[in-house]
């Protein structure tokens, strides 16, 4: 973990926001605090993959860059902290990261945070049952993916598993399984769209 993580020696709540933040942006951060008050945490995690499996390397950049890309945006809020975790475990599926990170950390509660997005694909993640047995997970509306995600194959396996929005203050206090899904207010904002922008910003100049 990097020198910029908190201390875990005493009982902390924990999100952790995996992605390629390829680059980090405004969604992020409006995920991070929606997780930090509906479920009641100390701190998030964004968690910046050396290389996300599902995705292609062509368009990808640097990890050194995704992550300044990471901490710029992450400044604006110091409850979020930008982690290099992957990188120092030597981990590249998300089922092989998360079981280190609870046993290196015995006094802290950890939650997967992620978006309907990833949620919808998530059956195509390396043996992905295994992160709903090892934490908690709240999953967030994100466009243009709502409640109709529940219907997916990963939501359905674990369909009694599920809690109501209302739980969310104690979710990462349950044992996994368990999980739930908040129909939040969705932020248009996606990496793929900033670099779409970019990439015909760069053309047009």
């Amino acid at each position: 973990m990097t020198a910029g993580n908190p201390d875990t020696t005493k009982h902390q709540r924990i999100g952790i926001l995996g992605g390629s933040f390829n680059p980090a942006h405004d969604g992020h951060v409006h995920i991070a605090q929606l997780a930090l008050d509906r479920l009641a945490l100390d701190r998030v995690w964004w968690m910046v993959s050396p290389q996300n499996p599902l995705k292609p390397v062509i368009g990808m950049a640097a990890f050194e860059e995704r992550f300044a890309s990471a901490k710029a945006a992450a400044s604006i809020d110091p409850r979020i902290v930008v982690s290099d975790a992957e990188v120092h475990l030597d981990t590249h599926y998300t089922a092989e990261t998360l079981p280190k990170i609870v046993a290196q950390h015995a006094n802290t509660r950890f939650v997967w945070i992620m978006g309907a997005d990833n949620l919808s694909q998530m059956e195509y993640w390396e043996n992905w049952p295994l992160i709903f047995h090892t934490v908690p997970i709240a999953v967030f509306a994100r466009p243009p993916y709502d409640s109709e995600v529940l219907a997916c194959a990963v939501a359905m396996r674990f369909a009694d598993h599920r809690h109501d929005e209302s739980r969310g203050e104690i979710l990462a206090e349950m044992e996994p399984p368990a999980w739930i899904y908040f129909d939040t207010p969705l932020n248009p904002k996606s990496a793929t769209q900033i670099r779409s922008r970019r990439s015909s910003e760069n053309t047009s100049g």
